[in-house]
């Protein structure tokens, strides 16, 4: 029997023409990684994209979730100015919009969930998929801040749902960089290609299917 993975990435914002999350998850949609024995069988990647709209992100994505039953979930979102492909460690329970949404909402310091825990950690391998997309030549690092804005917000979201019970499903964030034709309207930006930032996927997917408990290697920052 074939199982999913349920891959997200958003729609344009801040009048950017794309999104490259939504460009790397769709690039993927069809796509079956390698899995390991254990996983009983083959996996098919679901890519879906999302509203970036505090609120109606969430709805999308419960309604991908409630209709692909994936084994595993991972959302994407833009980090322009980073380097790398970066997984998320941790969700925080905030929304402080530095700029308004494409709904035209900018909540400040309001809770993703009323009933939440204060964060909640990914739970895929994180450090795993970093050291794996390394070794293939592609830029990674671990992120300690998802930022505030709808790409926490989907974060924590999905986590929250995730831990109320969907049996064992797990499930994180990772940013992305913008991409070179991106990165031209935006001066000094630096940027990765679509094939890496494909590539990279990849391998982050096939790592968190065959990697249950995270390895225990350096991935702090200083600041």
């Amino acid at each position: 029997m074939t199982q999913n993975v349920l891959l997200t990435g958003f729609e344009p914002f801040d009048k950017d023409p794309l999104n490259p999350s939504w460009e790397v998850a769709r690039a993927l949609d069809g796509w079956q990684p390698a899995t390991p024995a254990s996983a009983g069988g083959a996996c098919t990647v679901r890519a879906v994209q999302l509203p970036c709209v505090f609120g109606d992100a969430i709805a999308r994505l419960q309604q991908a979730v409630a209709q692909w039953q994936p084994t595993l979930v991972i959302c994407l979102g833009l980090a322009g100015g980073r380097t790398e492909i970066t997984p998320e460690r941790v969700a925080i329970n905030v929304d402080d919009a530095r700029i308004p949404d494409n709904a035209g909402r900018q909540p400040v310091d309001t809770a993703v969930h009323t009933d939440g825990p204060t964060a909640y950690f990914a739970t895929l391998p994180i450090k795993a998929m970093v050291r794996d997309m390394r070794a293939q030549g592609v830029p990674a690092a671990v992120s300690n801040t998802a930022g505030t804005f709808v790409c926490n917000h989907i974060f924590y979201a999905l986590m929250h749902h995730l831990a109320r019970g969907t049996g064992g499903v797990r499930g994180g964030f990772i940013h992305v960089p913008t991409l070179p034709e991106l990165a031209a309207l935006h001066p000094g930006m630096p940027s990765m290609a679509l094939a890496t930032q494909v590539r990279g996927l990849q391998v982050a997917i096939e790592t968190a299917l065959a990697v249950q408990a995270d390895v225990r290697e350096v991935g702090g920052a200083l600041h």
